[in-house]
């Protein structure tokens, strides 16, 4: 029987998005915004269905509320190509949302984690595991309920034959708790960004993060915006330039982006250099949409996007 290309395990919220905003909000004032998007949000979602639009069977597993916000999510995702009999509806908490107030290609965010922390290790579907190519998990600190078992999560996805990868991302308390010495032997691909990478190992340069982490990884791949990707292992240190967008909208979900096409290109069997390659480029045409998945839904949208993409970056 032919195997389900990934499982991505991780939170679940709608995104709230203010656009043109002006100024920044002050205690005891009010202020306008310009435009307004409700979006499927929370970065393993989009990443999830990202990869799901790049034509990778993909199921998920995670906790919304029996609410409006839950049922909305549980059905964007079934419209994106996403499974989701391994989504579970909690009775007692509310659907996670996350509030993103856009500044050009920066942001501020205000999230209510709901039902996203309740998700739990025995919630994963481990006796189906097997029928999966690839485990992923994001947004660590987000997910309370599965955090100090992470490390032996990744080990039983290995374990069942599974390759493996993490995306951390920020630690909204900043203490940065996290046992990577211990986690990371059983990740194939640990993806943070460069802010993240340095905070994490409490360095103060990109160079001295990477030698603190690097002795426990298998592949570590850092995203780092407009100045590409580095990919880097015991053999090799691989540069991938990044994409240009000349109609940039929002950067919402392009880290999330860049994992979903690094990721299919890696179950591909391509390079290193050309898995940076297309996690850049996918990265590159998510901010050509609002939100996350916005710029993957339309498949002739998305060609367009592609091929402007591509050849812009060409011509520099």
């Amino acid at each position: 029987m032919k195997k389900t290309d990934l499982i991505v395990v991780g939170e679940l919220n709608m995104d709230l998005i203010f656009n043109s905003i002006g100024g920044f909000p002050k205690i005891g004032t009010e202020i306008v915004a310009g435009a307004f998007e409700q979006v499927l949000g929370s970065s393993s979602a989009i990443m999830a269905s990202n990869a799901a639009a790049l034509g990778l069977s993909t199921n998920f597993v995670g906790v919304v509320g029996n609410d409006g916000f839950g049922n909305n999510i549980i059905k964007e995702l079934q419209q994106l190509g996403v499974g989701v009999d391994f989504i579970k509806k909690s009775e007692q908490l509310k659907t996670g949302i996350t509030v993103v107030m856009n500044y050009n290609e920066d942001r501020a965010n205000v999230t209510y984690c709901g039902a996203m922390e309740s998700l739990q290790s025995s919630d994963i579907p481990w006796e189906q595991l097997s029928t999966h190519r690839h485990f992923h998990l994001s947004n660590f600190f987000m997910q309370k309920g599965i955090r100090a078992e992470v490390p032996e999560i990744f080990k039983k996805a290995k374990q069942l034959g599974l390759t493996t990868s993490l995306d951390l991302q920020w630690d909204p308390t900043n203490t940065w708790q996290f046992d990577y010495t211990s986690c990371l032997p059983h990740v194939d691909i640990f993806m943070p960004n460069e802010a993240e990478i340095i905070a994490l190992t409490g360095t103060s340069d990109l160079n001295s993060a990477i030698d603190k982490v690097l002795p426990h990884c298998q592949t570590l791949v850092i995203k780092m915006g407009n100045r590409g990707s580095w990919g880097i292992t015991h053999k090799e240190h691989i540069k991938a330039a990044a994409y240009t967008n000349e109609q940039y909208v929002d950067s919402i979900g392009a880290g999330d982006s860049f994992n979903s096409g690094f990721i299919q290109a890696f179950l591909e069997d391509l390079p290193l250099q050309e898995c940076l390659s297309q996690g850049n480029l996918m990265g590159a045409i998510s901010t050509s949409a609002a939100g996350g998945t916005g710029a993957f839904q339309n498949q002739r949208e998305f060609e367009k996007t592609k091929k402007r993409i591509i050849d812009s970056s060409l011509r520099k």
